[in-house]
Order: C-alpha cells, then sequence, then structure tokens
C-alpha cells in the first residue's frame, strides 16, 4: 500500500513562506509525476504544481514566480516551497502522484495566510 505523508503547513502572516513536503512511503520504486494540489473552503480542488520525470515542471498561474517545486534525488519526495504568501494562499494543501494510470493522494496538510 502506498501512502504519501505531507508535513510543513500552517499559518502565517501574508508575505512569509512556508514550506510543504511530502515523503511516499509503501512498495512503490518509482512515480513518474509528483505535485500538489489545493482546495480552499467552498471551492474545488485545483492544481498548484506538478513535476513529472524528465520534463520542466508545471505551475498554475497563481503559483508561478511565488512557489517552487523541487523533487529529491530518489524521486519520492516533492516540495513546494512558497513565498509571498496571500490570504488566497489559504487552502488545504494535498500531496499529488501518479504511476502511469494510478494516482495517489495524500490527507492534506492546512495553510492559513492571516492577513
Amino acid at each position: 500500500q502506498v501512502q504519501l505523508v505531507e508535513s510543513g503547513g500552517g499559518l502565517v502572516q501574508t508575505g512569509g513562506s512556508l514550506r510543504l513536503s511530502c515523503e511516499v512511503r509503501g512498495r512503490i520504486l518509482r512515480l513518474h509525476t509528483m505535485g500538489w494540489y489545493r482546495q480552499a473552503p467552498g471551492q474545488q480542488r485545483e492544481l498548484v504544481a506538478t513535476i513529472t520525470t524528465g520534463e520542466s515542471p508545471n505551475y498554475a498561474d497563481s503559483a508561478k514566480d511565488r512557489f517552487t517545486i523541487s523533487r529529491d534525488s530518489g524521486e519520492l519526495k516533492v516540495h513546494l516551497q512558497m513565498n509571498s504568501l496571500k490570504p488566497d494562499d489559504t487552502a488545504v494543501y494535498y500531496c499529488y502522484a501518479r504511476f502511469w494510470s494510478t494516482q495517489y493522494w495524500g490527507q492534506g496538510t492546512p495553510v492559513t495566510v492571516s492577513s
């Protein structure tokens, strides 16, 4: 069984930074894509950023120039460095992973940006 375990969420003031991390646990040797989605209260889950082996990272427009996604060399950990945070970034952030057509999701870590 594969689990995605997130860490790093919390409360931060506008303009502050947070670094989210996600670790893959279980019997899997590789993943094609890892990334982050978020869901704000009353909103649908939306893409934040993904990174696929051999490709450039993909960012939502709202994340460009402020967030940076990265994967460890073993490619079973993914990080999201979030800078210049805004109240609109307040959401539960979910780690995502894909191996061929199989998708995995973490439990989510809350991020709250106070004004």
